[in-house]
Order: structure tokens, then sequence, then C-alpha cells
């Protein structure tokens, strides 16, 4: 990986009055103007000043006195170029969408725009409509797959988590495991760091040939990596679980993480009306 670096730079007297950010920036780092306005879009780029810390995006900004800007430069970060996500469902105040296996839920201070939210805002998906603000309300771990909602509003970003949070969607996940998982419903309740979790697996098939099934999991809790401790616990390592899969074979680990979120059960806190959104068939877990 190449080198990684940071810029921390405090607008003081040393700076002329009524200088733009990007021109600071190509001064002090021997960046091009170029690079660093791409650095900008992609959320490496950040102001501090009385109103807080926030990403800087324009490049035309000019930085107040004592505020200080940040610069996280890390050139293998900013040149990933992200998986693209699928629209599922429009409801207009929020969205779904298939998260593809390596893009992100959340950002982090080298950049932002490999996760799903920053995608559908600089990209503008919807159709006949114009570009939405988006909240991410829920994650899913970088190598799983499956539903996201997005929000569009904060208010309906504060319904949706709280739907999230209060445990009122019904989440269910496809998981491909190592092994023959037992017929009929299993019920698991652990726990994950000192904190109750409850899981609800049942098997939908399994193959002979490649002594695997694939599993259905209802969980009751939102644990960190709750199915794939819970599987593994069991002694059925989801494939590709590269961390909890203790049991699995090198050539089994050498694939991607086999676990998809395929279902939401909710009612909409927008139009008080029941939905239940399912993963199209050819975004499913196959054996």
């Amino acid at each position: 990986m190449r080198d990684k670096k940071e810029f921390h730079i405090t607008i003081n007297e040393e700076i002329p009055a009524g200088l733009k950010a990007v021109s600071i920036l190509s001064e002090r780092t021997d960046l091009s103007q170029q690079r660093i306005k791409a650095a900008m879009k992609k959320g490496a780029i950040w102001i501090e000043d009385d109103k807080g810390i926030r990403r800087l995006r324009r490049a035309d900004t000019v930085p107040p006195h004592d505020s200080t800007i940040h610069f996280y430069y890390a050139p293998d970060v900013l040149d990933t170029i992200p998986p693209t996500p699928t629209l599922i469902s429009d409801k207009k105040e929020y969205s779904i969408w298939f998260k593809p296996p390596e893009m992100l839920s959340q950002g982090s201070k080298w950049g932002d725009h490999c996760t799903i939210n920053r995608w559908i805002e600089t990209n503008m998906p919807f159709d006949h409509h114009p570009q939405r603000n988006c909240f991410v309300v829920h994650r899913l771990d970088k190598a799983a797959r499956g539903l996201m909602m997005i929000a569009h509003k904060k208010n309906v970003a504060a319904k949706l988590s709280g739907l999230f949070e209060g445990r009122e969607i019904d989440k269910r996940y496809q998981v491909v495991i190592e092994g023959a998982f037992p017929t009929g419903e299993q019920e698991i309740k652990t726990e994950i760091e000192g904190k109750f979790a409850h899981s609800i697996a049942r098997s939908i098939e399994y193959s002979e040939k490649k002594n695997r099934s694939l599993v259905e999991v209802q969980i009751k809790t939102g644990r960190k990596h709750q199915i794939r401790i819970h599987l593994s616990g069991m002694g059925f390592p989801v494939v590709g679980d590269r961390l909890h899969g203790i049991a699995s074979t090198q050539e089994n680990l050498k694939e991607a993480l086999q676990l998809c979120a395929y279902s939401l059960d909710y009612v909409c806190p927008v139009s008080n009306q029941a939905e239940k959104v399912t993963l199209p068939r050819e975004f499913c877990l196959k054996i």
C-alpha cells in the first residue's frame, strides 16, 4: 500500500487573505490542484472552525482565519473504484438498494466515495427526480451484500433508525454454510461481547456434492457479526468468513463472504402501511 500522509494547516497571518483552499493545499502538499479537487470530492479533506469539523467539498472555499484544514491523503483509498449498487425500490422519502460486496456503509477520515450513500448522491440514479441527500440508517459489513435502506430526509432518517433500534423491522438473511444444517427451526441464544444475542435459523437447501447448506437466518437482536458467530459456534461456518470461520477449509476462505440481507418486513413510518421488500432472485445467494 502506498504511504498515507496527513496534512493539518492552520489558517493564520502567514497565509494571504482570500486564498482558496485548493491553492493553499497545493502549495503546502506539492500535489496538483486537480488531484486535490478529486480528493475533496471523495471526502478526504476536512475543515475545522467555530462551527465544528466537516468534510470540505468545494475547491473555491476560502477558509476563515483561525480555521484548520485537515487533509488525509491515502492514494490507495482515493484510487479505489467503488462497485455499483442497484435500486430495488424507490419510496421517494427513502429508497432501498442492493449493496454489493466491498461497498462500504460508512466512510472514514480518508474518504467516503466508496460508501453507498455517497455513490447515490454523486450519481443521481433516480428517474425524473433531482439529486437527493442520502442518510444511512443501518449498516452491512463491507464483505456482506444485500438490502439497505437509505433515507433522503433527516426526519425520515430518524424514523427509520428508530425502527431498527426498536427491533421493529423483521430482517432476514441468506447464508451459505459448510455442512448439512439440521432440519427444522434452530433457535440460537448466546451472549456476544457480554450482550444477549438471539437468532433463528432454518435450512432452505442442501448440496450433498458440495456439502453446503443454504440457510435463512432471522435476527432478533443486532449484535456485531451475530450471524457469523452464531453459525460458526454451531459448527457451521459461513463460507468466506475469514474472521469467524475457524472450521473453514482454506479453499472456502478464498471465496467472498456468502452472507446476504434479502428481506425487510416493516410498517413504513411515512405511509403507515405494511411493507415487505425482498431481494430479487438474481441477487440472492446460491449453493
